[in-house]
Order: C-alpha cells, then sequence, then structure tokens
C-alpha cells in the first residue's frame, strides 16, 4: 500500500501520520557596534571614579570602606589599652574623634587634657591625622595658638598599613614623659626647659590649673559622643563607682582565694598507717 503524501507550504514533503521535521536555518549574529574613542574614553573615567575616588588629588578609600576602616582602627586602639588615654569617635562624622589624657607622673602629673582627632578625608593615603589641645597647653611641641600637637614630626609620611591611629595618641601620651626640644612649636617652652627647668615648672602647673578650671565647660558641639566632665552627683556616680569597685573586690578575692589553695597544696601530709592522725609538714621545716 503506498503511503500518501502531502506537500506543505514550505515545499517540504512529509508521509501522513508522520511529525513533520523542521529545517533549522541558520541566524547570522551580529556584533554591537563599536563605540567610538569619546565613548570609550569617559566609560573608563567613569569606572575609575567608582573603583577609587578622587580627593584633593589622592586615591582613597569609598565613603563605606573608610568608615570600616576607621572602625577597625579604634578596635586596634582598644585592644593597645592605652594607660590614661579615652577616646571616642564622633557620632556626626567617623572622621573627628574626641580624647582626654590623663598623666599620672613626671613635670605633667595630674594633668587632664581633652584633645580632638581630626582625620583627613583622604585617609589613608593622605597627610597623618591632626591632634589639637583644647585649651592649648604649654609644651614645647604644641602651637599655643592653635593647640595643635607637632605629629609630623614623627609621622613625616603616612603609610597605609603600617602607620595606625593608636600610634599617634601614643605619642601625644609619649610627649609629657619624654620632652622634645627639637625644631619647637612653642620656642618659649623650648628655652625655658632647657635653660630654666623651675620656670617651665611653673607654666605646666599654670596650663595644668587652666585646663582643670575648664574641666566642667559644657560641650561646644551637639554631638552627643563630645566627651564633657559633670560634677559629683553621689545619686549617679556611687552606684557607677560601686560597680567599678565591686569588680575590682571581686578579683581580688578570686586571687587571694588562689593564692590560699596554693599555701593548702605547699607542704607535705600524710596519714600515719593503722590511725586517722594525720601529719603536715610545711616547706620551711624542710629547708
Amino acid at each position: 500500500m503506498s503511503r500518501s503524501v502531502r506537500q506543505i507550504t514550505d515545499g517540504e514533503h512529509i508521509a501522513a501520520g508522520s511529525r513533520p521535521t523542521m529545517r533549522h536555518q541558520s541566524v547570522k549574529k551580529q556584533l554591537p557596534a563599536v563605540p567610538d574613542s569619546e565613548t570609550q574614553y569617559n566609560s573608563q573615567k567613569m569606572l575609575e571614579r567608582r573603583q577609587a575616588p578622587v580627593v584633593n588629588g589622592t586615591t582613597s578609600y569609598g565613603p563605606f570602606f573608610l568608615e570600616y576602616s576607621l572602625l577597625a582602627e579604634y578596635n586596634q586602639l582598644l585592644k593597645q589599652r592605652l594607660p590614661g588615654v579615652h577616646v571616642l569617635p564622633s557620632a556626626r562624622s567617623a572622621l573627628l574623634w574626641f580624647g582626654v589624657l590623663f598623666i599620672r607622673q613626671g613635670l605633667y602629673q595630674e594633668g587632664i587634657f581633652k584633645f580632638t582627632l581630626s582625620i583627613p578625608e583622604n585617609y589613608p593615603d593622605g597627610d597623618c591625622p591632626r591632634l589639637i589641645f583644647d585649651p592649648p597647653i604649654f609644651h614645647p611641641i604644641v602651637d599655643p595658638v592653635s593647640g595643635e600637637l607637632d605629629v609630623k614630626r614623627t609621622f613625616t609620611k603616612w603609610k597605609r598599613n603600617v602607620n595606625h591611629i593608636w600610634q599617634v595618641l601614643l605619642y601625644a601620651r609619649r610627649i609629657f614623659y619624654k620632652i622634645d626640644t627639637k625644631s619647637p612649636s612653642n620656642p618659649q617652652a623650648a628655652v625655658l626647659y632647657e635653660q630654666d627647668l623651675d620656670l617651665f615648672r611653673d607654666k605646666v602647673t599654670e596650663t595644668i590649673k587652666l585646663c582643670k578650671s575648664k574641666l566642667y565647660d559644657p560641650a561646644k558641639t551637639d554631638d552627643p559622643h563630645e566627651i564633657v566632665f559633670s560634677q559629683w552627683d553621689p545619686e549617679i556616680h556611687e552606684k557607677a563607682r560601686d560597680a567599678m569597685l565591686g569588680v575590682q573586690r571581686r578579683k581580688q578575692s578570686e586571687q587571694s582565694v588562689s593564692t590560699s589553695k596554693s599555701a593548702q597544696d605547699s607542704g607535705l601530709s600524710w596519714v600515719k598507717p593503722g590511725t586517722m592522725d594525720t601529719f603536715i609538714e610545711d616547706d620551711t621545716a624542710t629547708a
């Protein structure tokens, strides 16, 4: 029996009852037109600006990564536990930190010096941070008018992944224990330190008193993280003091218990065979 055949519109033939087989015609792909040189140049510049923002001609981190980097710097500072150094980043800007230094020894003993630390926008590839004492203090390397510490004498060029902000704060603390008079920002202070130490002490005493007299002044900004001191209030401060002293007492108690246990473990002890009598001999007795 012959198979019936019908013709399809495109000229192909198929047997009756069978499925048609479609012929796949090749499709010619077309590439987009090559952009002109000006378009390529503008696209490249836009990509560069996205990858590395430029501030004052120097490459810097993007805003989000900059904030993350400064948070890492602050965590490093906390791990250092620098004695007498208390710092708190601004609530308004990660580029501004508020701080206070407590000096416990040396010529500046009992000094309480407030300061601000300003970090450049092109951190960490720009200049080093600026540290400014407020009010200005009497010191050979502190400007007597602006109160700015000469940080560049130690950090001549800020190096990424080498220099850190905690090192600047350590340097700010160290200047009160090791006086440097080379290339002074305050020539009068440098000369007095070298030639008349008694008068230098008098000037230091005056600057300590001045800073203490302004210790309870109201905040100069509306930043909630600005460090402000308040007069003693028993209802507030006694609870905080008792809490801190309680932790200290617990630590001392734990240390005393540990010491007593070690004392009990020292020496020799045994039970006389056949009896319940205990014999103990101290280490000193065997010495």
